[in-house]
């Protein structure tokens, strides 16, 4: 499917043919084939092709198609009358939807919005080309709703949320080993940290979860899926790579680290590791948000982490440092709600289940 924009002169401005789209069902053509006229007595024509399916008229200029999430943001900085607040309710920054609504009246050739410090209104201009905006953000929230559909016929599905190292070490060898279904199976899967994992089961958005860290998962069912080990781990370079003796605990304890955020599986294993042992928090010089990256800055020669030994094998850019008087043994989990997607035998996920050795 593509969406073209074209400009059209006002004898082409009469209403557009419905186009069927008879292949998810229902019709786009009264939502989609609109004319959008503006006041400087040209049109803007939206023109939908689907399968070559769609309204050829010569266009006599060129535009380039707005996109969605700027149509979506001008249609909230209409409602709000602030652009602070539209980019707030949408989840980015102020200057990136500055940029884009900027952006989007070059594109269209037409100022939008009229700005000053008491916030920013909408040009007669502009509330005309909200009002067409929300008419092609509801067809376009339509369509997402009938692909969702389309994909949901396919075959049942699984969902997966895995902490980082699992999803990166394990379960490409699991889902490999997958059984052949007659029926074809889809598999989509998250991966976010445990703290992550455990919302996304709870919250009834994931099939089956996989988790490294040791907190309470509060009423979920779990069986134990394999066990793991966090090792101390330096650069090739670094003063630790020379030891001829093991790190103790108490020095591991003390020295600022680079490790994961807070609420990852191979940090939290680790805060309660130190905790058995009678330490508290560890003391970090860095929190970066994925294992590559507490790699990447280790092998630079940045500082000292605490990775799982799934993580760096093979890597012989990393050197072990063995560590005294702390217990680093961990056991991994899978997780899911209970009777939920496991309770039949026959389901994707007791599959998957089966497939690494839980009963």
């Amino acid at each position: 499917m593509q969406l073209h924009i074209d400009q059209c002169s006002p004898e082409h401005s009469r209403a557009l043919p419905t186009i069927p789209c008879r292949a998810i069902g229902f019709d786009y053509g009264h939502a989609l084939g609109l004319s959008l006229g503006l006041s400087l007595g040209l049109r803007l024509r939206l023109r939908l092709r689907l399968d070559g399916v769609g309204c050829d008229r010569d266009p006599l200029v060129s535009v380039k198609p707005p996109d969605l999430v700027s149509l979506e943001l001008l249609c909230l900085t209409v409602r709000y009358a602030s652009v602070s607040r539209a980019a707030a309710e949408y989840g980015i920054s102020q200057p990136s939807a500055t940029v884009r609504l900027r952006r989007l009246e070059r594109d269209l050739g037409v100022q939008l919005l009229e700005r000053s410090s008491a916030g920013s209104h909408p040009t007669p201009d502009g509330t005309l080309v909200a009002e067409w905006s929300e008419t092609l953000l509801a067809a376009a929230r339509e369509l997402v709703g009938a692909a969702e559909l389309l994909r949901s016929r396919s075959g049942p599905a699984l969902r997966i949320a895995a902490s980082y190292t699992i999803a990166e070490y394990l379960i490409p060898g699991w889902l490999a080993r997958f059984p052949d279904q007659s029926e074809r199976v889809s598999i989509e899967m998250e991966v976010v940290n445990s703290t992550g994992v455990l919302a996304r089961i709870h919250e009834g958005r994931a099939d089956l979860g996989f988790i490294e860290s040791p907190v309470s998962i509060g009423g979920l069912s779990s069986r134990f899926v394999g066990d793991d080990e966090l090792v101390c781990v330096v650069g090739r370079d670094h003063p630790w790579a020379r030891r001829r003796t093991p790190v103790s605990a108490s020095t591991l304890a003390s020295t600022p680290l680079i490790l994961r955020e807070r609420g990852s599986g191979t940090r939290e294993s680790f805060v309660a590791a130190l905790a058995r042992a009678g330490f508290g928090e560890p003391s970090t010089s860095m929190e970066l948000g994925s294992t590559a990256a507490v790699k990447a800055a280790v092998v630079s020669g940045a500082g000292v982490s605490v990775l799982s030994r799934l993580a760096i094998v093979d890597d012989e850019r990393l050197r072990i440092v063995p560590v005294t008087g702390l217990d680093l043994a961990r056991r991994l989990r899978a997780i899911w709600l209970p009777g939920k997607a496991t309770k039949d035998p026959t389901t994707p996920a007791r599959q998957l289940l089966g497939v690494i050795g839980v009963r």
